[in-house]
């Protein structure tokens, strides 16, 4: 199963949106799997959309290369 995030827009009345992102089960200590987190769902959330995400990756490689591949693998292809 790998690491499972959990990622949300908040609703506030901010002039620039806040995100959260939450490990719900995994390693806690891979801050580059919650910034690929992050990066997904300000993109989703920078279409017009609302929805939440839960994001597994159950990966052995954690290297930059490897996570801005993914970022841009569901970016491209609108997976949502």
């Amino acid at each position: 199963m790998g690491t499972i995030l959990h990622a949300k827009k908040e609703d506030g009345m901010a002039v620039h949106p806040t995100f959260n992102v939450s490990v719900i089960f995994g390693k806690r200590d891979e801050p580059m799997v919650v910034a690929c987190a992050r990066q997904l769902i300000e993109h989703i959330s920078s279409t017009g959309s609302s929805r939440s995400l839960v994001l597994s990756l159950g990966l052995k490689d954690h290297s930059l290369e490897t996570l801005k591949a993914i970022v841009t693998l569901v970016t491209d292809n609108r997976l949502w």
